[in-house]
């Protein structure tokens, strides 16, 4: 009995011991912030016909390759002058991906504040 009044704490203890260590929480990982833009920009005349759900496809892809989203775009009448509205990282990424598609730019302005009109 004695015997096994000394090796009970000892066997408590090797499986305490013998456990593996707890797992540490994953590391979040950080949100990139999404903000939203502006771009101004001003074309040839005639320069946005063929406007085609081909060319449209290959801006998505180059816009998404610097984290870019295109959300909506406004054209003046003859279509010389438009305000498109864009989501990304930073303006950098923004005028990068208007670099990739070979697009002018005016102006880039970051619009985080929504007003309506209710």
């Amino acid at each position: 009995m004695k015997m096994l009044v000394t090796l009970l704490p000892i066997l408590f203890l090797t499986q305490a011991f013998a456990a593996d260590p707890p797992t540490p929480a994953p590391t979040p990982v950080p949100k990139t912030a999404v903000h939203r833009y502006l771009v101004e920009r001003t074309f040839p005349p005639g320069a946005l016909k063929g406007l085609d759900a081909a060319t449209k496809s290959k801006v998505n892809a180059n816009n998404a390759s610097v984290g870019v989203r295109w959300v909506q775009s406004y054209a003046n009448a003859d279509k010389t002058k438009t305000f498109c509205v864009y989501v990304g990282p930073n303006e950098a990424a923004i005028r990068k991906a208007a670099e990739l598609n070979k697009l002018p730019v005016d102006s880039v302005t970051e619009v985080p504040v929504t007003l309506s009109p209710r």
